[in-house]
């Protein structure tokens, strides 16, 4: 079984009710959910006319490979609801893989890890929650390190 963290975001409807319902869609014999982080919510960033997003990290433990976890995690957005929209647009539920164990994978598709996540306060602040002393794969900083950079950027607990 390998530690993978899946990092949460909705900001149309139920937004509590969709972090909850992802994080269920999730569970499996494959996909077991060892940890949560606290809610965060966010400002959009980017496209700034939406409403304001929650997010929230998870901790897996899965013997399922990287495009497999990507695709499980694509059919639970599916299954709640996400249709393609925007990017960066509104959106019911995205699932995204920040980290696979220590992997690192560059395919059409699916970058891990997320090649995004070190200049994102919503996925760091939550992550740190949970490992702050785990290394990034490729820069070897700390998540907690890696914090220090978007501290400038606004999050709220809820």
């Amino acid at each position: 079984m390998k530690t993978a963290y899946l990092g949460l975001g909705t900001n149309l409807g139920d937004r509590e009710g969709n972090l909850r319902a992802a994080v269920e869609a999730l569970r499996s014999e494959r996909v077991v959910v060892a940890r949560a982080s606290s809610v965060w919510e966010t400002a959009p960033r980017d496209l700034l006319d939406q409403p304001y997003f929650l997010n929230q990290v998870i901790e897996v433990e899965t013997d399922l490979f990287p495009r497999q976890l990507f695709e499980r995690a694509k059919q639970v957005e599916r299954k709640l609801g996400r249709v393609a929209s925007q990017p960066k647009g509104p959106r019911v539920i995205d699932v995204d893989i920040l980290l696979y164990g220590d992997a690192v994978v560059s395919v059409p598709g699916l970058e891990i890890p997320h090649a995004g996540m070190g200049g994102r306060r919503f996925v760091l602040e939550p992550l740190a929650e949970l490992a702050p002393g785990l290394r990034h794969p490729v820069t070897k900083r700390t998540i907690a390190q890696m914090l220090v950079g978007v501290r400038d950027q606004e999050v709220r607990r809820v």
